[in-house]
């Protein structure tokens, strides 16, 4: 008899533990410590576990090209629309060395012969902008920006 009782002893320990510790009753208190690789699980009050994404980077807007020849846009005034709060980004790509100005925004940058000019930039406020040839005093863009 003492070999029968030494025996279901000795099978039942492990399954109480396992439901004692296991987390399978009421306690509400979470099986670990968080680590950081569990930084977008959190608890609530309920101790539920909710897993959220992490905030992702905005994806990288592909930028509007304008290209410039003989010191004219090609195609004519490129018309760029977006609304308050984008990310603007549009490329200047030119035969001949000029700085391209952002009117309202009063962004400027050279660009050489053969080159490019990249601006990424927020639409902060509404209106309409020139984008120009500043030394030629050329306009080759309309910027656009609706509430």
């Amino acid at each position: 008899m003492r070999k029968s009782i030494t025996r279901a002893v000795t099978v039942a320990a492990p399954v109480v533990a396992a439901i004692v510790f296991g987390g399978c009753g009421v306690n509400d208190e979470p099986a670990s410590t968080p680590t950081t690789a569990d930084a977008g699980a959190q608890t609530t009050q309920s101790g539920v576990t909710e897993i959220t994404e992490p905030e992702q980077p905005e994806p990288e807007p592909e930028p509007a090209q304008i290209v410039v020849r003989d010191g004219t846009p090609v195609g004519g005034v490129a018309r760029l629309e977006y609304e308050r709060g984008e990310r603007i980004c549009f490329t200047v790509v030119s035969d001949t060395a000029d700085e391209v100005h952002v009117h309202g925004f009063d962004l400027a940058k050279d660009v050489a012969a053969g080159e490019s000019a990249r601006f990424d930039f927020r639409a902060d406020f509404e209106g309409v902008f020139e984008v120009e040839l500043e030394g030629a005093h050329v306009q080759i863009a309309e910027l656009r920006i609706e509430p």
